[in-house]
C-alpha cells in the first residue's frame, strides 16, 4: 500500500507579520501537493495534525483546507487525518460520520470507553488498518481511562493504545501527534514548533505494535529510533531556524506485507518563497547582496561586526523590496550591542508581571499578533495559578484538573 504521509500544515501561519495565506505561499504549495499526488495515485494521505495554525482558524485558512481536501476526494484519493496542539478536535471532526461517506476520516475526541477512531483499507496483501490518534496529554487520557495514577504521557500513551483492538497479525499504522523521542534525545528543531522541548516525551518503544508510525509536531522530517517511525517535517520553513533543515516535502510510503520494512521517499516540493538567512559583517552582506540578483525571497540578516543603524536597514530593505523580497529579521550580533540590549531585557523581564511575559511569548509565537481577549483570560488564569504556586514542586493533580477544567469551560464558550 502507498500513501502520502505529510504533518504541520499550519494553515493560517504569519511569520513576523507577514501572512503566508495572503501571500499565496501556502495555496501554492496545496497546488503543488495536490499535482505531485494526482500523478502519484497513492491509495491514501495521512495527515497527521496542526492543520491549521489556531484553534479558531480564519475563513481563508478554512477554505484552504476544504479546497485540499474536496480535491483530494475528487481524485478518488481517501485522507486519514487527526487533531495536533494547534487544532481543536471538536471543531477539526465537525460532521466526520458525514465525511466518512466521501472518504475523509478524521480523529475524535477522546470518550468512554477511549478507542479510537480506526479504518482499514485493503490492498493485495490484505487489510491495512489506520489508528488516529488526536494530540493527547496525561490528564485527558487519565480522564478518558478513569485512572488518575499517570504522571507522564510515555506511561499514560502506552496505557491508551493498550486499550485499542488491535490485530497483530494483520498490518496497522498509527498516525499521531505528540513528542516522540529515542531514549529522551530529541533532535534538532527549529524555531516555530510550541510545546516541546522536553514536554510530553514519548519513547518510540511505545509503538511498536505498529507497522509505521506517521508522526506530526517536530517541523523537521527524520526518522524516531527505527526508520518506520518517521515525522515528516512542516511543509515550508515557518522560522529561519528551519533553513538549516533538509528539503521539505511529504513521505511517499510503500508498505508491503506483515514483517517487511516499509519503503520511504521524500517528495521534494519548491517553496514560492525560499526563506535564507545571511550572516556576517556589513561590507560582505552588502557586496553579497549586490551580487547576487534572487527574487522572491524570506531573508534574515545577521550583522556581526556593527550596529544596524536606519540607513543600513533603509539600504537592505530597499534592495531586497526592488527584487520582489522581503527582509523578515534585520539583527546585529555585535558584541558590545549585545551586552547592553541583555541588561536591558533582563531588566524589562524582572519588571514585568507574568500575564505579560506570557502575552509576549504568544505574541512572538504568532507572527506579531496580540493574544485575543479570550486568550488573554486564559494567560490571567495561568498567572494566577502560578503566582500561588510552589515553583520548586511539579504542578498537583488538582492545579491540572483545575487547568483543564478551565479550558474545558472556554471551548464549551467557543
Amino acid at each position: 500500500m502507498r500513501f502520502l504521509h505529510l504533518a504541520d500544515l499550519h494553515f493560517g501561519k504569519s511569520i513576523h507579520g507577514v501572512s503566508l495565506l495572503e501571500k499565496g505561499d501556502q495555496r501554492f504549495w496545496v497546488e503543488r501537493f495536490l499535482e505531485r499526488a494526482r500523478a502519484l495515485r497513492p491509495e491514501a494521505v495521512l495527515i497527521a495534525g496542526d492543520v491549521y495554525d489556531r484553534s479558531a482558524p480564519s475563513g481563508d485558512a478554512v477554505e484552504l483546507l476544504s479546497h485540499l481536501l474536496t480535491a483530494l476526494a475528487e481524485s478518488g484519493i481517501p485522507v486519514l487525518m487527526v487533531a495536533g496542539n494547534h487544532d481543536s478536535v471538536q471543531r477539526l471532526a465537525f460532521a466526520r460520520p458525514l465525511l466518512e461517506r466521501e472518504g475523509l476520516y478524521i480523529s475524535r475526541p477522546l470518550s468512554d470507553p477511549p478507542e479510537l477512531c480506526h479504518v482499514t483499507l485493503q490492498d493485495e496483501f490484505g487489510p491495512v488498518t489506520f489508528w488516529l490518534m488526536p494530540y493527547v496529554f496525561p490528564a485527558l487520557i487519565a480522564q478518558a481511562l478513569g485512572d488518575e495514577s499517570f504522571r507522564d504521557s510515555d506511561a499514560a500513551v502506552r496505557a491508551l493504545l493498550a486499550r485499542q483492538p488491535l490485530d497483530l497479525t494483520q498490518r496497522n499504522v498509527l498516525i499521531a501527534h505528540q513528542n516522540v523521542t529515542a531514549g529522551g534525545a530529541e533532535a534538532l528543531r527549529g524555531g516555530s514548533e510550541s510545546m516541546v522541548g522536553g514536554v510530553g516525551q514519548i519513547d518510540f518503544t511505545a509503538f511498536d505494535a505498529f507497522d509505521y508510525v506517521a508522526l506530526g509536531h517536530i517541523h523537521a522530517a527524520y526518522a524516531v529510533g527505527r526508520d518506520s517511525v518517521r515525522y515528516a517535517g512542516s511543509p515550508l520553513c515557518y522560522h529561519f531556524d528551519e533553513t538549516r533543515q533538509a528539503a521539505k516535502g511529504p513521505l511517499l510510503v510503500e508498505l508491503g506485507p506483515k514483517g517487511e520494512t516499509p519503503r520511504i521517499e521524500l517528495q521534494r516540493l519548491e517553496p514560492l518563497h525560499p526563506m535564507r538567512e545571511m550572516r556576517g559583517p556589513f561590507e560582505q552582506l552588502r557586496d553579497a547582496a549586490l551580487a547576487d540578483s534572487r527574487r522572491g525571497e524570506y531573508l534574515r540578516l545577521v550583522l556581526t561586526d556593527c550596529r544596524v543603524s536606519p540607513e543600513i536597514a533603509a539600504f537592505f530593505r530597499e534592495l531586497f523590496a526592488s527584487r520582489g523580497s522581503i527582509l523578515m529579521e534585520l539583527e546585529s550580533e555585535y558584541a558590545s550591542f549585545r551586552g547592553e540590549t541583555a541588561a536591558l531585557s533582563a531588566h524589562a523581564v524582572r519588571e514585568k508581571s507574568v500575564e505579560e511575559l506570557f502575552g509576549d511569548f504568544y505574541t512572538e509565537r504568532s507572527g506579531g499578533i496580540p493574544p485575543a481577549e479570550r486568550d488573554a483570560e486564559l494567560l490571567h488564569f495561568a498567572g494566577e495559578r502560578m503566582r500561588g504556586a510552589d515553583v520548586h514542586s511539579a504542578p498537583t493533580v488538582e492545579e491540572i484538573a483545575a487547568l483543564l477544567d478551565y479550558l474545558k469551560e472556554q471551548e464549551g464558550r467557543a
